[in-house]
């Protein structure tokens, strides 16, 4: 015991709040109180039978000072694990987990609970009883609201969620009129699931009972954004349950609108096939009554549930670089997600990795889970291995906060919270809003076949209405009076609206973010076949490549890469034969010279995965990146160009966003090899090929997917240009394969010059950035435009054969032809697969007088590439096909039996088969 005497005389609060300390970041504390903690530590692992502790260091301190670690210990204990033990679940009982947070698991008894502990101040209510600590304890961490934040490893971050915390004890503190606007919101949410339910039997809507208080959540988190934060847009994400109720209940979408979609009255345009009811978007600019604005987006969305989530992300930076000059404090995403979704599809993971990369970052972003506990059918047990579906969120160290969705003030409370952990740390921040669902999946499915018990609860529950209004007529902040008045006031509002909605003939598509594409029309094909004046001056292009070629003064770069800008000089000035890599760069450098920003991300997108892009140089002694195109002065835009994390889905997902909310940014998005975008599939399936015709949503994306066979096995041959082929239908978007740089740099600036935006698949070379004869002269850029069709040269009358081509497979045959010295087959190149110029095919087909075959050539298996593609929208001709036979695989892995088949195929265009 004289060991440790000294502790006698000393404040044991302090010992208890430098052991809290230590508990949290054992690095800040002085060693040889470090030491002694843990030898602390060491011996309160080993308890005996009855709670005493047995050994270790602890043994030997004074008792009252070993109770008052104990009693931090206990603290820390709710603080780790009480989220544990909430009453967050309105319908069921929680799974139990052990250990508890019983005292007797810290080394104290029923004896202690009315003893004095300085360890109180820890938690800032100064000396208090065991008693009042655990009471206190237990309205912060487990009353309707439990708290993950103790892993976050930063003590600052953990230190302001403590003390957030303390405030009222974790409980709600609202004035009446705040209550009562809180219960206004869910008398909209409930009565209008209601009244939909009446009139509209058994169709689909993907109903928010069970989760109503999503929002006063969502209405609340807005208006203390712009009251308190100056925020002056929000971006919100969601799949479609609750959809319905947060366009009318906050994105103030005409109920009669809503109803006659219901209905299912045609369409308005014409020109659009539309979406279901619960897929649409909208765009609001709303006025507070303090006079306060902002600008709210709900984004269209298809079913596939967290595609959304990047989509909003991507629209979200765009906004933040183009609209608020990188300020993300003026804007908030919110994503919605289900419980079910959010732990089971993997780009919630993918959008939870970029939230803090440069190029993909937005200031945090506040996630809202809509916990149903139930995935379609399957029960929460079989739907995860994690403890909570908010899980993914410990992979950013993102704080939690889980609330029971009947407790409607705690819900409010938590979002605060999170708004204000978000402006102030720019980090993600999570909700998961536990409540149920009151019917099945849709509302046609009968629950009970697979929940029977669950089910027998939801049906005899209270809404969270009902639940409220009573709360707040015990505590006389309202009568009963008042809460029937909300709700008959708002069933007629809903009534007339519903007699509104039977006048009507059709129903509209409302265009989400409208005013982003003020001055563009929504084009069709003839528009797209149009040619395009992108011609450049030369001298400015010569201007262009001085930069790009030049080290700038003070700059070090490697040896290699002096190489590199020696050769863009070369190539410009003396040798005329400009490469891939070089028209490339020329194309977005005239373009940010007009005024157009230039954004490029993917994987490997800086120096490109065939090292022929360059755009990023690194100074040898600072490291610091450096992009030329950027130092020019003429620059009326600039490029932003970032290596991508491991993903395709996400960023592709984040890309389109992006390009969905700046029409005038040239947006691409590059996959490493192009047989890598399958990984996005979704998106392109979605969004790129369908999102126009759906929603009447423009998005001019770039995709550059590098496309050939030399070799590399089957997954890095073909990009699959047939799948992209095969979602070409209307005017929906562009698919092209370039020849030459020339081609690929017109079609770069053709995409931003023109009044409308389509999406652009473009199949990219690999070997063929390098081909020597894949080169173009600088005039070619300057004066040129961009060709769908390029003819043969040699002459027409001699041709007995047509072979029409694209891509690098022309190279091929090309240099067959010139071995052979043949002049009687013709190649010609179609450049601009989709959509198909027939006018000037059947220009090229008239040239050809003695024509005897028409082929289409291919170095993909007849069953991909464009083949199938061609014979049914080429009907100029009759063709025929020389390709690889039908094959599972796009190429074989043996580079020797590769080349077989290549030479088989070529053969056969030129017949000498042998």
């Amino acid at each position: 015991m004289d060991k440790f005497s000294f502790l006698n005389t000393a404040h044991t609060a302090y010992f208890a709040d430098l052991y809290d300390q230590y508990l949290q970041n054992p690095d800040t504390v002085e060693p040889s109180w470090r030491a002694f903690f843990q030898g602390y530590d060491f011996g309160s692992e080993n308890y005996g039978m009855d709670g005493e502790i047995v050994e270790g260091v602890s043994a030997q301190m004074p008792e009252h000072v070993q109770k008052e670690f104990n009693v931090v210990r206990l603290i820390d204990g709710y603080r780790m694990r009480g989220h544990l033990f909430t009453k967050t679940n309105p319908v069921r009982e929680r799974r139990t987990y052990s250990p508890t947070l019983e005292i007797s698991n810290f080394g104290l008894s029923e004896n202690d609970l009315d003893t004095v502990f300085n360890a109180g101040e820890v938690l800032g209510i100064g000396a208090k009883s065991l008693r009042e600590i655990i009471n206190h304890l237990e309205r912060i961490y487990c009353s309707s609201i439990g708290v993950e934040y103790m892993y976050l490893r930063n003590p600052e971050v953990i230190s302001w969620w403590q003390s957030k915390l303390n405030e009222n004890d974790n409980q709600p503190n609202f004035s009446p009129e705040t209550k009562k606007y809180i219960l206004s919101k869910l008398n909209q949410a409930v009565t209008f699931e209601n009244f939909l339910q009446t009139k509209y039997v058994g169709q689909k809507r993907f109903s928010l009972e069970g989760g109503e208080s999503l929002i006063p959540a969502i209405s609340n988190v807005l208006f203390y954004a712009v009251e308190k934060y100056g925020v002056k847009e929000c971006v919100l994400g969601m799949a479609h349950r609750g959809r319905l109720s947060t366009l009318v209940n906050i994105f103030r979408k005409p109920m009669n609108e809503l109803f006659s979609e219901f209905d299912g009255k045609d369409f308005e345009d014409e020109s659009i096939d539309g979406d279901v009811k619960y897929h649409l978007g909208l765009t609001l600019d709303k006025t507070y009554q303090n006079g306060k604005n902002i600008k709210m987006n709900l984004v269209p969305n298809p079913s596939h549930l967290e595609t959304v989530a990047p989509v909003a992300e991507g629209i979200t930076r765009a906004k933040i670089d183009n609209d608020y000059d990188g300020d993300d404090s003026k804007i908030i995403p919110i994503i919605v997600h289900g419980d079910a979704a959010v732990a089971g599809q993997g780009v919630v993971y993918e959008v939870a990795q970029m939230s803090l990369l440069n190029g993909y970052k937005t200031g945090g972003s506040i996630h809202i889970v809509v916990n149903n506990q139930i995935g379609f059918t399957t029960n929460y047990l079989d739907a995860r291995s994690s403890t909570y579906c908010t899980d993914v969120a410990k992979v950013t160290l993102s704080p939690v906060l889980h609330v029971n969705a009947d407790d409607a003030e705690a819900v409010v409370h938590s979002v605060e919270l999170a708004l204000e952990y978000r402006m102030r740390y720019k980090k993600d921040v999570y909700i998961d809003l536990c409540g149920y669902r009151k019917y099945g999946h849709n509302e046609g499915d009968e629950p009970r076949f697979t929940q029977p018990k669950l089910y027998k609860n939801i049906a005899k529950h209270k809404n969270p209405f009902k639940i409220y209004a009573d709360k707040l007529i015990a505590e006389n902040t309202i009568d009963a009076g008042f809460a029937e008045q909300r709700v008959a006031e708002f069933k007629n509002t809903l009534e007339r609206e519903y007699a509104i909605s039977k006048e009507a003939e059709s129903s509209k598509v409302r265009e989400f973010m409208l005013e982003r594409w003020q001055g563009f029309e929504r084009k069709g094909l003839d528009a797209m076949l149009e040619k395009e004046d992108t011609a450049y001056a030369k001298e400015k292009l010569e201007n262009i490549s001085k930069l790009v070629s030049t080290v700038p003064e003070g700059v070090k770069f490697l040896r290699k890469a002096e190489r590199i800008l020696q050769g863009r000089a070369k190539m410009v000035f003396e040798t005329d034969t400009l490469d891939w890599g070089m028209a490339e760069t020329l194309a977005y450098g005239s373009l940010m010279e007009e005024g157009y920003n230039v954004r490029i991300s993917g994987q490997d997108v800086e120096r490109g995965t065939f090292s022929h892009r360059h755009a990023i140089l690194r100074d040898e002694i600072s490291e610091e990146r450096i992009n030329l195109l950027n130092t020019n002065p003429e620059n009326k835009g600039k490029m932003d160009i970032y290596n991508s994390f491991l993903s395709e889905y996400g960023v592709l997902g984040f890309d389109y966003g992006y390009a969905m909310a700046n029409p005038n940014t040239l947006t691409i998005w590059e996959a490493q090899f192009g047989d890598f975008s399958n990984g996005a599939q979704i998106i392109f399936d979605q969004y790129l090929s369908a999102a126009e015709d759906k929603w009447k949503s423009q998005n001019g994306i770039v995709v550059l997917l590098p496309h050939g066979y030399e070799g590399q096995g089957s997954e890095h041959s073909s990009a699959r240009m047939e799948r992209y082929l095969q979602l070409c239908g209307n005017d929906n978007m562009i698919v092209a394969d370039c020849t030459t740089p020339a081609n690929f740099y017109h079609l770069l600036r053709r995409q931003m010059k023109r009044n409308f935006r389509k999406p652009l698949i473009v199949l990219t070379p690999k070997s063929l950035l390098r081909h020597p004869k894949a080169v173009s002269s600088l005039n070619e850029l300057a004066s040129g435009t961009f060709q769908e069709v390029i003819d043969d040269t040699i002459t027409p009358s001699k041709v007995k054969k047509l072979v029409f081509c694209t891509g690098k497979f022309y190279y091929e045959l090309l240099a067959e032809r010139e071995a052979l010295e043949r002049d009687d087959v013709a190649l010609v190149r179609i450049e601009q697969l989709f959509p198909l110029h027939e006018a000037k095919l059947e220009e090229v087909i008239k040239k050809y007088p003695n024509v005897e075959k028409y082929v289409w050539a291919q170095e993909e298996p007849q069953n991909m590439g464009a083949w199938s593609y061609m014979l049914q929208r080429m009907n100029l001709v009759k063709l025929e096909v020389c390709a690889r036979p039908y094959n599972s695989v796009p190429a074989p892995g043996s580079s020797t039996r590769d080349k077989r088949r290549q030479r088989r195929v070529i053969n056969a265009v030129f017949d000498t088969e042998q």
